[in-house]
């Protein structure tokens, strides 16, 4: 029988593609061990043939482990700099068309906030999000669109009276802001990310990452940004060593690709 770590870390990387070395030991196996004894598991052994062989423990998984909180324009003070400096900025130097990657978007509430804040500056239809995260079931509510009161909260009034229909106690965002949005499963550890993005926005994801990890997610953000533009971080993270990646700190959450 094995219950070390090291083993279930090697069998989660291989059924499911998740390197858990990337992730604060103490923090996730705790996680990992209440949703182990959940399970019934009586080890880490047995809990990694659940893995193996059930589709839906392992969408558990996925979804455990990342943790899905988001909500609509978090944060306001910093979508508002987005809205006053950063797209003007973008559309000045890049024109309408911009390429925009919403990564770890969760339940949808990012990339929906992005269509609105583009939409002041942007016709609607020249809009287009890349939305991506690791989680197929997160993904799926992310589509549906409906989300409850305290999602909605920071959503500017004229956006929530134009965008959102209320169905019952919950709010459906239209088909119009749907639409502008392409979702699709992703890993953020994996080391092919696309590239020649305007904007990148990957928000309160990497504190769940060692520094390691994390400073290679940085530098593959950098890679996979256009020279001049911008990723947009968590108010919960910061990027110590930008200058070493090549980012200009725009502000406190806002970074430039400098080369």
């Amino acid at each position: 029988m094995n219950n070390d770590y090291e083993y279930l870390k090697k069998k989660v990387f291989s059924i499911t593609g998740v390197d858990l070395n990337a992730y604060k030991e103490n923090q996730m196996k705790r996680r990992l061990d209440t949703l182990i004894k959940k399970r019934g598991a009586k080890d880490y052994e047995e809990y990694s043939n659940l893995l193996k062989t059930d589709k839906d423990i392992r969408e558990e998984f996925l979804g455990y482990m990342t943790i899905n909180v988001s909500e609509f324009y978090r944060n306001p003070d910093q979508w508002e700099y987005m809205d006053k400096v950063v797209i003007p900025e973008l559309i000045s130097r890049f024109g309408k068309s911009l390429k925009i990657w919403s990564a770890a978007c969760s339940t949808g509430d990012e990339p929906y906030s992005l269509v609105m804040a583009l939409s002041r500056h942007i016709p609607l239809n020249m809009i287009n999000i890349y939305a991506t995260d690791i989680d197929n079931q997160i993904l799926a509510q992310a589509k549906n669109g409906i989300y409850g009161e305290k999602s909605v909260k920071g959503v500017p009034q004229d956006f929530k009276d134009k965008y959102f229909e209320k169905v019952g106690s919950s709010y459906k965002i239209k088909d119009e802001i749907k639409s502008r949005v392409t979702f699709k499963q992703a890993n953020l550890l994996e080391k092919n990310y696309p590239k020649d993005f305007h904007m990148i926005v990957c928000r309160n994801v990497l504190i769940y990452f060692t520094e390691e990890a994390k400073d290679d997610v940085f530098r593959r953000f950098h890679d996979s940004l256009v020279h001049e533009g911008v990723l947009f971080i968590g108010s919960t993270e910061q990027i110590i060593n930008y200058r070493a990646i090549n980012y200009t700190r725009k502000n406190s959450f806002f970074y430039e690709r400098e080369d």
